[in-house]
């Protein structure tokens, strides 16, 4: 027998986790800046917690450890802070490298731009994922990896998907704050798991009401499936050849409205999957039975498939937070999983007011000060907030360090971090900016507030008040 110690093989990383945190412009004015400070997007917190957590750790629990998380230059101090603060970096075994992409430099901020700048550091297939994606409980990404794992083998397939069902119910965010992210018709093959079509805008606005598909397709696929109910993760397991694709199709700008519904139609267009198909190169097949058995064999030719996974809103909840009534919907889910109780540490009960009422489905941060019969409900409440006397707040997200004033009322609102609300303000389906001042005893309802209006407000007082000024003085000069 032999018992030789076989040679060591060097271990090579199975997948890179490619996370994009971008500005956040449908989540304006809570994305703002706060005076000369960046409000980073991905850092927003979703029941106390920064949205990017919810990415990251399901990301860890898949198995993967190498993530290369992307954002925008003015973004890369805060996050940087957070990634390498005490709390994540003791907890968590991911080895995060934080990259940045400059717009400015005049190329398209689409994510099919953004794979090809970073090609040379995407070694290996690849997970593309959105920082602001909350994933269900039922589905881990390890199924999605593991579908990708088998099909990459059996037939070839190149890319996996994720659509998911949203929430049913109508939000309660007024038509000021913009609509959802709309669902978009795709076609797939639930029998194999194949995507088949995804509707493009173009197509949209060619034609509303339909969209064609061609007998090539129904011919292969006789059963197929049809939503316009779905909404796209923006997750996807891809294989690297994948990027020498995008290369060569330099017009290509997003994933969903360009890459994917071309890739699709080399599914069952023979003409360009011959044209693509040496492209994307061919997949090796299971390992061969003996050492000396023809490794050529082995090789299957790439079907270009393109998988998809299916999530049911029935199945566990599921949303994209990347737009104002999403993100309120996203916290208020975990509110109503909340059970409220008073701190345990004695400094920070003793901030709680014995005489304040909050209820059990709410989330108050840690060193945040609630006054006497100050009433709290189906809210989520950030750290150092001082909530004044008879204040009453429902339903309502309110970041860090926020004042609230004795007598205030607040409605279905969220509030940017160091907002300020004057004594017996009312504020009802609003949002406001980080540092936004709302003074005492002024009422809003539906509305944006920014700082560029409030500024704008006080010059326009400031203008009135000298006018006056000029005014007496001009008088008593006549006088």
């Amino acid at each position: 027998m032999d018992f030789s110690v076989a040679p060591l093989r060097p271990v090579t990383r199975e997948f890179l986790a490619i996370v994009l945190a971008g500005f956040g412009n449908e989540l304006v004015p809570l994305s703002g800046d706060l005076g000369n400070q960046p409000c980073a997007k991905a850092l927003l917190p979703i029941s106390n917690k920064p949205m990017v957590d919810y990415v990251l750790s399901w990301i860890e629990k898949s198995g993967i450890r190498d993530v290369l998380l992307i954002c925008p230059p003015s973004h890369r101090p805060s996050i940087s802070h957070f990634i390498y603060s005490e709390s994540l970096a003791s907890s968590s075994s991911l080895r995060i490298d934080l990259q940045t992409f400059d717009d400015s430099q005049g190329l398209s901020i689409g994510t099919c731009s953004v794979l090809r700048h970073f090609s040379s550091r995407i070694k290996e297939d690849f997970v593309i994922l959105p920082c602001d994606f909350i994933p269900p409980l039922s589905l881990p990404l390890s199924r999605l990896l593991n579908k990708f794992r088998i099909e990459t083998m059996s037939d070839g397939a190149i890319v996996n998907s994720c659509w998911f069902e949203p929430p049913s119910g109508k939000t309660s965010a007024p038509e000021e704050w913009g609509t959802n992210t709309q669902s978009t018709p795709i076609v797939w093959d639930n029998s194999t798991g194949t995507l088949l079509y995804v509707d493009t805008l173009d197509n949209t606005d060619r034609n509303p009401e339909e969209f064609e598909l061609r007998m090539s397709l129904l011919c292969r696929y006789p059963r197929t499936n049809v939503s316009s109910k779905l909404q796209d993760s923006h997750v996807y397991v891809c294989k690297r050849e994948v990027l020498g694709v995008l290369q060569q199709k330099s017009e290509f700008e997003s994933l969903r409205e360009d890459f994917f519904p071309w890739l699709c139609k080399l599914q069952y267009q023979q003409t360009r999957h011959a044209k693509y198909g040496s492209a994307l190169g061919s997949v090796e097949g299971s390992e061969p039975s003996s050492p000396d058995e023809d490794h050529e064999n082995q090789s299957v030719r790439r079907s270009l498939r393109v998988g998809v996974v299916i999530h049911r809103a029935k199945e566990g909840f599921c949303i994209r937070a990347n737009d104002l009534p999403s993100y309120l919907e996203a916290n208020r889910h975990f509110v109503n999983s909340a059970s409220y109780t008073l701190p345990s540490d004695p400094q920070m009960r003793s901030l709680i007011d014995s005489k304040s009422s909050i209820s059990p489905d709410s989330t108050i941060g840690d060193f945040t000060k609630v006054d006497e019969r100050a009433t709290i409900k189906k809210s989520v409440i950030g750290k150092h907030c001082v909530i004044g006397k008879m204040a009453k707040i429902v339903g309502c997200v309110i970041l860090d360090h926020c004042v609230i004033a004795d007598g205030a009322k607040l409605e279905s609102s969220i509030l940017g971090k160091n907002t300020r609300v004057g004594s017996k303000a009312s504020l009802v389906h609003c949002v406001t900016q980080g540092g936004y001042e709302v003074k005492e005893n002024e009422n809003y309802r539906n509305e944006r507030l920014d700082i560029t209006d409030w500024d704008a407000e006080t010059n326009e007082e400031e203008e009135e008040d000298g006018d006056d000024d000029a005014s007496e003085d001009s008088d008593e000069e006549s006088s």
